[in-house]
């Protein structure tokens, strides 16, 4: 019979601390040296004029200037995970051990922008997976996360993009994800909720077939 896991055989690891680009040597797939392309730049520059002028702005006047150039740059930056690949950042730090109980890391800090208003939504991450042989850097969970945050994103997606691509890179026993977020969609227009907080998740293998297991990575990630 299989032995179920207990909580203290559980390796529980707070989220790596970085902001902004990685300074790690291997991990130059997360250079985003086209955030200054010019074509690109300019293009959303003259999309963002065009709305100056829209909402009634005086897109020359001294405040707003150099506005549409700032939108543009801020633009590349908060969607580069689509000119990043997760698949190759996740494969360039696994390794062969034989660790095989659950790996943790919650509280991972997450910024996105809902795709239907292209207003922001916030909050943190919870993912965990069960070794099969193989293990990732840690820092690698965190940083996929940030991969698909930074796309124009539903919250239901992004949970299961995060799973997903754990669970086809690394083939563990199973994964699991949790995201808790304030979404500013619902906050500033709309319905206008202040408190309210989006909870979504996704699981694979053992999360789904093991009760116990389950429950452990819930008890963890709520304490």
């Amino acid at each position: 019979m299989k032995q179920e896991k207990t909580p203290s055989d559980t390796l529980v690891n707070e989220p790596p601390s970085y902001s902004g680009y990685s300074s790690c040597a291997d991990d130059e797939c997360f250079d985003d040296t086209r955030n200054t392309d010019p074509e690109a730049i300019s293009g959303i520059s003259n999309a963002v004029y065009t709305m100056l002028e829209g909402i009634g702005e005086d897109p020359e006047r001294e405040g707003l200037l150099k506005t549409p150039e700032r939108v543009a740059r801020s633009m590349r930056f908060l969607t580069k995970g689509y000119r990043q690949n997760p698949v190759e950042m996740l494969q360039k730090a696994v390794f062969t051990e034989s660790y095989d109980e659950m790996v943790l890391v919650k509280d991972i800090e997450l910024f996105s922008m809902c795709e239907h208003h292209m207003l922001p939504f916030f909050g943190k991450a919870h993912v965990a997976y069960i070794p099969n042989g193989k293990i990732v850097g840690i820092s690698k969970l965190a940083r996929v996360v940030e991969v698909y945050a930074r796309r124009l994103q539903v919250q239901e997606r992004l949970t299961q993009q995060v799973r997903d691509i754990i669970q086809d890179v690394l083939n563990p026993r199973g994964v699991g994800v949790v995201i808790e977020a304030k979404h500013m969609c619902m906050v500033m227009r709309g319905v206008e909720k202040q408190n309210s907080t989006t909870t979504t998740s996704a699981m694979s293998g053992e999360f789904l077939s093991s009760q116990s297991t389950r429950s452990e990575f819930l008890r963890l990630i709520n304490r």
